[in-house]
């Protein structure tokens, strides 16, 4: 009679999958457990970092995105709504500086002394006056070009911005609608209609743009269905 070898991996294996089985979760249950970590994450004021020694206050999550989708669609241009203290326009012009192409053009009410770097042009005002988008439009003219919309979150403002902006968006490039999280999307539930509000009224009358979900994936995001591709004519 033949006498199998005993195998002590074996059983090794069968102990560690009996004890480190992953519960099942249902969508339900692991949205809840995302929503609960964004809103630890946020109110712990976690994002509020630096790049470059320059406050940028946004999810790190979302820089790796940024990253992503700038080297992939190499735009000439990206045009920001909200300067604020210059982090992210920093952080832009230096991913310009890496892939060798590309300026940052930025807008806000306020000149809080942002940095100075040669692919970052400021421009002082409102990004949704009159003077203000003549001046952009002719610093993109013939460019390729993405939209970042980070200033006033108001509803009236953010809509505003969109229905001026987006037809400046290249074919395939981005449309970013930030701060889509606030108002109970999951997080800062008293704030009042905003971004995201903002965000679906224009979807309602606007077919050139599709939601890129896979700029989620990394579960946290201050910008829930707000990156926007437009779609290739």
């Amino acid at each position: 009679m033949k006498i199998k070898r005993f195998s002590f991996e074996k059983l090794f294996r069968i102990i560690r999958n009996s004890l480190f089985k992953e519960e099942e979760v249902s969508k339900d249950k692991e949205q809840k457990i995302i929503d609960d970590f964004h809103k630890l994450f946020y109110n712990s004021k976690s994002f509020d970092s630096t790049w470059m020694g320059t406050e940028i206050g946004k999810y790190p999550n979302d820089l790796l995105i940024y990253q992503d989708i700038i080297y992939s669609t190499k735009p000439d241009v990206i045009i920001e709504c909200g300067t604020d203290k210059g982090g992210s326009a920093l952080f832009f012009a230096n991913l310009f500086d890496i892939i060798g192409k590309g300026k940052v053009i930025t807008i806000d009410i306020d000149n809080k002394n942002p940095p100075q770097h040669k692919r970052i042009t400021y421009f002082v005002g409102s990004s949704t006056s009159e003077k203000i988008v003549k001046k952009v439009k002719e610093q993109v003219q013939g460019k390729k070009v993405m939209v970042v919309l980070d200033s006033d979150h108001d509803k009236g403002n953010v809509l505003k911005e969109l229905n001026l902006y987006n037809n400046l968006v290249s074919d395939e490039c981005y449309l970013v609608v930030e701060d889509t999280n606030i108002n109970g999307h999951p997080v800062y539930k008293t704030f009042g209609a905003g971004p995201m509000e903002a965000l679906k009224e224009f979807l309602k009358d606007n077919d050139n743009f599709e939601i890129d979900k896979n700029c989620g994936k990394f579960l946290i995001t201050s910008n829930p269905n707000g990156y926007l591709k437009r779609r290739k004519k």
